[in-house]
């Protein structure tokens, strides 16, 4: 160990003062190596410096300091004026980043949704003169209305007829969108939206002359759609004290003895005493269409005919067939002066000798001719259909375009779609309204089709004794010709049908619809048809054989055994062919149908 005299030599060495510094000497201004300045702390701090090596032993001896005079202390070194500065710069930076989000978000989402209701807009248009909410409204009903909007493929029709109620109810409010409406006084009459006892619409017809043609085609849109969601609803029954809707034949009460369970996860059965009826009957809204001043021709027929339809569908075949004559009615109300003779009101055939032929007329007449032969009367259908077709072929001839369209080149078509995007287009003109002749377009021709088509049917399923012709045949024999004459106009049907819709315009959204529809349902029935044949054919050598069998049949007159073979070879073979055809059709419709959905109104996106 060494002596205590090197430790003192060592200091003497280093020329280190054997007394601490006076610390009164040193100038304020001065920074000590062992503390921060006076203004970089929170709180002062002794002026001499804290070593802990100097006083460690001192320390230990005094009494603990509590544990909030330690934080402050730390705290009070921590929060040092460059740290306060940046902390407070990077809360700026962030509140500042945050609110950037939240604008840039807004902004996006902003416009997200105003493209989306172009879109809507341009594939529901609506009138301008409509509020912005009575528009909005009415599009999420025609939305909701579609089969592909629910996954599960059911359509919510308590939903879309109660938004189809309260536009409507919007749109008779004089204070909203029915202003220079004339609206018959009381409310006695008005029927009020559920949920929403404010608004209601009336029962009876309008006058809507003082309204533009705008605004009456969209509020006959509503109507319409409003019809339609009372079809699905008119068996339907609401629960008042819950506002559920549920089919009648779960409602517990006594005129449903025997109710049927509800599915797995629905809502508890309602009680009788607390339902009622879920829409009004479509015999309001159509009547309300048929009653209401303002409507063209073309859309009273299409009311008169959907509400024949639906009293079909009930089983109210007579009044079905009143209402049926009403439309006949309509439509030869609107001939123009001095056109007459040009259906017989008694069987609605059309005259051979008629000079004027309107729109609405074939499609009244055709409409009472599949009502007559939906009810077994083929006596009355087939002169109709013969009539109608006859008709059709003596249709004037599409005038020829003037010049062929030109393509637009890339810019114009960018130029176009940057348009579409930014402005907004006009509401789409009036359609005919069906008083005018027809011409023979490429839509007429696959109308003919079907017309060729029924009248396939209708030869196919009878005999001479339900038409009342007046052949010398056996029974048997002339249903056989009938069923071959039936069996040519379908084929016929498929071949016009098929021809005509490969070489129509894709912009032709409305014919080729028709023509797809056409060449379906004809390519089903001639399959159908010739399955009935060869099975009509098999028996029948069946038949021969046993009774040859049996030794009878010798020296009665007929076909062969080998004759009725060769029937049943030809029935075969051709339905070989009918297989290849449905073949071949199946792949066209199966592309139309893809094409379809890139040919929908309003171009790409709906924006075009």
């Amino acid at each position: 160990m060494l002596p205590p005299r090197f430790s003192i030599a060592r200091i003497i060495l280093n020329r280190r003062p054997l007394r601490p510094p006076n610390l009164k000497c040193i100038p304020p201004g001065l920074r000590l190596f062992t503390q921060n300045s006076q203004l970089l702390l929170v709180s002062r701090t002794p002026p001499r410096p804290e070593l802990p090596y100097l006083y460690a032993s001192s320390v230990s001896r005094l009494p603990r300091a509590a544990p909030s005079t330690q934080y402050q202390g730390r705290l009070a070194r921590y929060l040092t004026t460059e740290r306060k500065q940046r902390i407070i710069s990077e809360t700026k930076l962030t509140v500042k980043y945050i609110v950037y989000f939240h604008v840039i978000a807004g902004f996006v989402l902003a416009l997200v949704w105003l493209v989306s209701v172009k879109i809507k807009e341009r594939r529901y248009p609506t009138p301008p003169e409509w509020s912005f909410k009575t528009r909005n409204i009415y599009r999420t009903a025609r939305i909701m209305s579609e089969p592909n909007f629910n996954p599960s493929g059911v359509t919510e029709w308590p939903q879309v007829g109660n938004n189809y109620w309260v536009a409507l109810s919007r749109l008779e409010d004089p204070s909203i969108d029915g202003k220079d409406l004339q609206i018959p006084p009381g409310d006695d009459h008005r029927v009020f939206v559920v949920g929403i006892n404010a608004l209601g619409f009336t029962r009876n017809g309008l006058d809507l002359l003082s309204k533009s043609e705008e605004w009456r085609r969209g509020y006959y849109s509503v109507l319409m759609g409003a019809a339609r969601a009372a079809e699905h609803l008119d068996e339907d029954v609401r629960d008042r004290k819950r506002n559920i809707t549920f089919p009648k034949e779960h409602m517990i009460g006594p005129s449903n003895p025997r109710p049927k369970p509800v599915p797995h996860g629905a809502a508890s059965p309602p009680l009788e005493e607390n339902c009622v009826p879920a829409s009004e009957s479509p015999h309001m809204y159509y009547t309300k269409i048929l009653t209401s001043t303002g409507f063209s021709t073309g859309q009273r027929l299409d009311a008169a005919l959907a509400y024949a339809d639906w009293l079909e569908f009930k089983g109210l075949r007579e009044t079905a067939e009143e209402m049926y004559d009403w439309g006949l009615d309509i439509a030869m109300g609107a001939l123009p002066v001095g056109v007459n003779n040009v259906v017989d009101t008694q069987t609605g055939i059309i005259s051979n000798n008629a000079v004027y032929v309107s729109n609405n007329l074939l499609k009244a007449t055709t409409a009472l001719a599949i009502h007559h032969a939906r009810n077994a009367n083929l006596t009355a259908a087939l002169p109709i259909f013969l009539s109608v077709l006859r008709a059709k072929k003596h249709l004037s001839l599409p005038p020829i375009p003037d010049a062929p369209k030109v393509e637009p080149t890339k810019m114009e078509w960018i130029t176009s779609m940057a348009k579409s995007v930014l402005v907004t287009p006009p509401y789409p003109p009036a359609p005919p309204s069906g008083d005018e002749a027809p011409i023979r377009s490429p839509k007429e021709i696959c109308e003919e089709a079907a017309v060729m088509a029924h009248i396939g049917e209708i030869l196919f399923a009878s005999s001479n004794d339900d038409l009342k012709l007046p052949l010398k045949a056996s029974k048997s024999r002339s249903t056989s010709r009938n069923q071959e004459s039936g069996l040519s106009w379908t084929r016929d049907a498929v071949d016009v049908s098929e021809s005509t819709l490969t070489s129509m315009d894709g912009a032709d959204l409305s014919g080729r619809q028709t023509c797809a529809e056409c060449l379906r349902t004809g390519i089903d029935n001639w399959s159908a048809m010739v399955r009935k044949m060869l099975r009509d054919q098999q028996k029948s050598v069946s038949t021969k054989e046993q009774k040859v069998g049996n030794g009878r049949g010798w020296f009665w007159g007929g076909k062969s055994t080998r004759e009725t073979e060769g029937d049943e070879a030809r029935w075969e073979h051709e339905l070989q062919l009918v297989d290849e055809r449905m073949d071949k059709v199946q792949r066209l419709l199966e592309h139309e149908e893809e094409s379809r959905k890139y040919r929908k109104p309003g171009g790409w996106l709906g924006l075009g």
